[in-house]
């Protein structure tokens, strides 16, 4: 680990060139977050004025018979057939046919059993599908809504159906901006002394919107 050299001229240039590096370091990593988080920032909160027309898609199929077994209701010990099972991905070959012909991937999703029918919600950012397999004869419907590439960027915004992997980029560059801002107000600090404007500039970049939020919302 390097030590910061002896002498205060020394010192306070040392920490200087340290918080520079970590400045522009996290900077660089959270660049392209932050312009996308700016962005949508701005699209959400003017929602109301930037409306797209969902795009709705539609389509129908039939069930082989080899997997009609697959979604038959299960009877209990006594036969009678099951009113209710606990929620659960589909069959993988079932799962895999529908991939093969319909082009759709379920993954891993959840779908509701009920006895008449198989509901599996598909939410993803920018839209939202659904699949319905009625079991006793094995039709299916599938319909799928696109809201355009701002509905698209406004979800990733709020990490709203982008799964595991996203999630984690959120935490990553939230971490990367908390970074860039602590050592950017040591950067002020250091500087304040031939900069008389930085602390009233600052002042009122943290009581500007207390003062908003106190007078004007409620």
């Amino acid at each position: 680990m390097t030590t910061a050299p002896a002498g205060n001229p020394q010192r306070r240039a040392y920490w200087l060139k340290t918080l520079h590096q970590w400045h522009w370091i996290s900077s660089a990593l959270s660049l392209l977050g932050l312009l996308l988080f700016t962005v949508t920032g701005f699209t959400l909160n003017h929602a109301t004025q930037i409306e797209s027309k969902p795009q709705v898609s539609a389509r129908k199929a039939q069930l082989p018979p080899s997997l009609l077994t697959l979604i038959a209701v299960p009877a209990d010990a006594t036969g009678k057939k099951e009113s209710k099972q606990p929620p659960a991905p589909l069959p993988p070959a079932l799962a895999a046919w529908v991939a093969s012909e319909l082009k759709i991937e379920v993954g891993n999703h959840q779908a509701e059993w009920s006895p008449e029918e198989i509901y599996l919600p598909l939410p993803r950012p920018g839209g939202d599908a659904w699949l319905r397999i009625a079991r006793d004869t094995g039709e299916l419907e599938y319909e799928r809504t696109e809201r355009g590439w701002v509905s698209y960027l406004n979800d990733l915004h709020k990490g709203r159906n982008t799964g595991t992997a996203w999630s984690w980029f959120i935490d990553l560059f939230a971490l990367a901006c908390l970074v860039f801002a602590i050592t950017g107000l040591f950067i002020l600090k250091m500087h304040a002394a031939n900069r008389p404007s930085t602390w009233p500039i600052v002042a009122l970049g943290l009581v500007l919107p207390l003062l908003l939020a106190i007078l004007f919302i409620h």
